[in-house]
């Protein structure tokens, strides 16, 4: 193999002691960082999300709550607990764990979550801050994009980038901070280089109707989050030396084994040979996406400590 794996734990362990060391200080000082999630029905995929949080806050000391609401809640009451929540100064971070039960709108609901408290990073205001190039609750999976893009070590300035996907909480947002140049990222106007690059967004209709390859072999760095075709952009269609950050999981059973495995939209096998970097499914996005989780409640404890 030539390509370089762009593992995330080496990221996380880096974002997670940071997390660490900074919650022990809020403590000193009377302040203990709460996250609370609320889980409409019984997902499970929707629960082993949830253990997978508790168990990180756990790690750095942030006190974790999941709230459980039947599957037979209403839209109003799902949207009063999310009320409750907004005013309990108690609670530093709020995310409502998806999908919600048939007959909700869970993404209404999501966006009642106050500003300061969405630690999602999902809320129209949270949305509209990374539009505007100053976000602070960015969404987290796009967040991780960014840091793996870094631990490349390529600079993105004036590179080609494509961005497979265009879901608002990972394909949009990932594309405008990769666009930025620079960020502005608390109220005293400090500055953050990101990446200014030229970015290229692709969708379904890029496929069906058009030529995906022909964006993606132009991608100096390619991020891709589709999730639907275990192999859905294949060797043939990557430039040689590129980035490539798969930011899909697609679980598919093993039919020899009758196990489950993780699959990515990119053929690694293909791949590996081809590209300079690329980031292993699972153990690249993922676990960059827990920290920083962690990250933004920390910044949540902030942002409401300043009035």
């Amino acid at each position: 193999m030539s390509a370089r794996l762009l593992e995330g734990k080496p990221i996380a362990e880096v974002i997670r002691a940071k997390v660490k060391a900074d919650v022990e200080a809020l403590k000193a000082k009377g302040i203990r960082p709460k996250l609370v999630a609320v889980l409409a029905g019984d997902d499970p995929g929707a629960k082993f999300y949830a253990g997978a949080q508790e168990k990180a806050c756990s790690e750095v000391g942030i006190g974790y709550e999941l709230r459980q609401l039947p599957d037979t809640i209403t839209q109003a009451e799902l949207e009063g607990a999310i009320a409750e929540l907004n005013d309990d100064k108690g609670v530093h971070g709020v995310l409502l764990l998806m999908p919600a039960p048939k007959g909700l709108n869970g993404a209404k609901a999501q966006a009642l979550v106050a500003m300061r408290k969405d630690v999602d990073g999902v809320s129209p205001a949270n949305l509209g801050n990374v539009v505007l190039g100053r976000p602070r609750l960015a969404p987290c999976t796009a967040m991780s994009v960014i840091e793996l893009v870094r631990a490349s070590g390529v600079d993105a300035y004036g590179k080609e980038v494509v961005m497979v996907g265009s879901s608002e909480i990972v394909g949009k947002p990932a594309a405008l901070l990769l666009v930025d140049k620079y960020i502005t990222t608390d109220k005293d106007g400090r500055t953050d280089k990101l990446a200014g690059a030229t970015v290229t967004i692709c969708h379904i209709g890029t496929s069906q109707k058009g030529d995906l390859g022909a964006h993606t072999r132009r991608a100096d760095i390619l991020v891709t989050a589709v999730g639907v075709k275990p192999g859905l952009i294949t060797g043939d269609m990557l430039k040689a030396g590129a980035i490539v950050i798969d930011v899909a999981t697609i679980r598919v059973k093993d039919e020899a084994t009758g196990k489950m495995k993780t699959y990515g939209d990119v053929d690694f096998e293909g791949a590996k040979e081809k590209v300079a970097a690329i980031t292993p499914v699972p153990g690249g996005v993922g676990v960059v996406t827990t920290a920083i989780l962690l990250r933004n409640t920390l910044e949540a404890v902030r942002w409401q400590g300043e009035g």
